[in-house]
């Protein structure tokens, strides 16, 4: 085994050779750091510059150890590459360059290729269960999977985001062996693999740092869950920076999806991250940077990052499926229609408009190309932030949802799926985690709180009814399971839809831009893209349950739902929760008819 440079990852454990391997903790509020191994010895690290203490060591691959701090406390290695079970487990030595790559030559995929299938592995059963899935989801026409998080987290049950020890892969979802043998499927079958990462905050249990290494932490600023992490000082830019790292070149992950950028209040430190994962991985891969950003923030995306998840669509669109108008979506309670328009012709809905609470959201976007935003119907927070945790599959009228569908796949923005939508699975996905004691009963009522800005939750004892998010039965339910009859009516629709994407629009994506989107009518509109061959491509779209007049469309239709033969109001018009997709011709003319359904 070859020996490699510790510098390329100063945090944790890194592996010089086949028996040795160099130990490195910032700890500035420690006076003793010692090394715990599993038979009962200890050896100290040694005090170096601006809190570090590092050590070199013969210890192989496989090793179990801790950290101890001042001989008070034994602490799992914050940057864990794996656990030996739990949070509170033995942290294990990993040596990375141990696995071989049956696909090594993969490269990635454009960006503008990418249709994402955003999954939770616990739910799906660990990461070889997952492996298993991926055939299916590659001939669906789906070209990347994104997994939740999946940093080590307290317990077996858990969304991902309250994570503690981010460089160690979930134990209970397998080995880190596993996690690259999926990723290795994934390339093998065309399929970009993408990984969400939270970089805002640490989970409320198993997380030491603010015993021995508390200015990671800044407490003059806040976040929803608790003080700020300190972005300003380097050792701790650098704990996240190599993190995002060491998941694209030790695991070849194809791309990151940062969660709530908009916690983290250092623009700074997010332009360097694009920057370092940019000039550290290899030119010729194709490695996706994305967002979810409640501030809009257009400039984020001129340069340094691909996308942003667009919740403004989602917003607007779940108000025309739903009716619903409560919380946050009472943003979008007036004018749903002209929010949809805005956000397919100019990219964000907000663009510095007020919102409910009277404060100014957002950057102006038009100037961005469509593929800088990620739509999507549904995604993990908005299903499992719901009480109940319903999908679209029970809350919308079937017609309308498959409609959406169209606009969905067949627009120009980046499309979304979350798993089981191309199932209509009927099962909710709910809040789950795993934590015990006091804790457990925080995270109970304080989801249950969360809802009481909501009509239907106004009563405390409503609000109990919530599930627990801490009981097994709640993680039990939020399996997906498939309705053959349902499963295989929708899952035709989204490989009708996902074909005719990948051979009419994918390919003249770069270079695309809007062209504007009008109101129809309440719950009916018309959007219009340029694609990079020149030719327009147009999608009307009403999602009301009353025709819309329309003059002729002078351009080839690509798409009607539903079909022409099961309209109740056939002719140029909008039959009621329709959508019709057409493209301006070229020469020579496309065959469209032999692919229209």
């Amino acid at each position: 085994m070859p020996s490699r440079t510790p510098e390329a990852w100063p945090h944790g454990a890194v592996v010089l050779d086949a028996e040795r391997t160099r130990f490195a903790l910032w700890a500035p509020d420690a006076r003793h750091v010692s090394l715990e191994l599993e038979d009962g010895s200890s050896r100290p690290l040694q005090p170096q510059a601006d809190g570090w203490f590092m050590a070199v060591e013969q210890c192989p691959p496989g090793t179990r150890y801790r950290f101890g701090i001042d001989g008070e406390i034994r602490v799992p290695d914050p940057a864990s590459r794996a656990q030996d079970g739990d949070i509170d487990g033995a942290s294990v030595v990993v040596d990375h360059q141990a696995y071989r790559w049956q696909h090594p030559h993969w490269r990635g995929r454009p960006w503008h290729e990418a249709v994402i299938y955003e999954l939770h592995v616990g739910v799906l059963g660990g990461y070889r269960a997952v492996e298993q899935q991926l055939p299916r989801l590659a001939e669906l026409g789906v070209t990347a999977i994104e997994l939740m998080p999946v940093g080590q987290f307290p317990g077996a049950r858990n969304w991902g985001y309250d994570g503690v020890l981010p460089y160690a892969p979930q134990a209970s979802y397998g080995s880190p062996d596993d996690l690259k043998r999926l990723i290795d499927s994934a390339h093998g079958l065309g399929l970009a693999v993408i990984l969400d990462v939270v970089y805002n905050h640490f989970g409320p249990d198993g997380n030491y740092l603010h015993r021995y290494a508390s200015a990671f932490f800044r407490e003059d600023r806040h976040t929803p869950w608790g003080a700020a992490i300190d972005f300003r000082r380097r050792q701790v830019r650098d704990f996240f920076i190599d993190n995002a790292l060491m998941w694209l070149l030790e695991y070849r992950f194809d791309g990151l999806r940062l969660d709530a950028v908009h916690a983290i209040d250092d623009p700074e430190f997010l332009g360097e991250l694009a920057q370092r994962v940019r000039q550290r991985c290899d030119p010729a891969r194709q490695v996706w940077l994305t967002v979810e950003n409640e501030h809009n923030q257009a400039r984020l995306l001129e340069r340094d990052y691909d996308a942003q998840w667009n919740d403004d669509g989602h917003n607007a669109l779940h108000v025309l499926l739903t009716g619903e108008t409560d919380a946050y979506y009472a943003d979008f309670a007036e004018q749903p229609t002209a929010q949809l328009a805005r956000c397919l012709g100019q990219g964000f809905a907000y663009q510095g408009q007020r919102n409910r609470h009277g404060t100014p959201r957002g950057e102006p976007s038009g100037h961005l190309p469509p593929s800088a935003f990620v739509l999507f119907l549904q995604n993990h927070d908005q299903i499992g932030n719901r009480a109940f945790g319903e999908r679209l599959a029970q809350l919308a009228e079937p017609q309308a949802l498959d409609a959406a569908t169209v606009l969905l796949l067949l627009s120009p923005m980046i499309p979304l799926l979350f798993m089981g939508d191309e199932l209509a699975a009927p099962q909710p996905f709910l809040f789950f985690t795993s934590h015990h004691g006091a804790l457990a009963d925080a995270v109970r009522e304080g989801r249950r709180n969360e809802f009481a800005a909501f009509s239907a939750f106004a009563d405390a004892d409503q609000r109990q009814r919530i599930p627990d998010p801490n009981a097994p039965a709640t993680f039990r339910a939020s399996r997906p399971q498939v309705d053959p009859i349902r499963a295989e009516r929708t899952q035709a629709l989204y490989r009708q839809l996902l074909r005719l994407r990948r051979q009419f629009i994918v390919p003249y994506l770069p270079g695309a831009q809007a062209l504007g989107a009008e109101v129809l009518a309440p719950g009916a509109l018309c959007a219009r893209w340029r694609l990079g061959d020149g030719r327009e491509l147009r999608i009307d779209l009403n999602l009301s349950a009353q025709p819309v007049e329309q003059p002729p469309v002078a351009l080839q239709p690509l798409f009607e739902y539903p079909p022409p033969a099961h309209s109740l109001s056939p002719g140029p018009g909008l039959a009621p929760y329709s959508a019709r997709a057409s493209l301006g011709a070229v020469a020579p003319t496309p065959d469209l008819d032999g692919e229209r359904p």
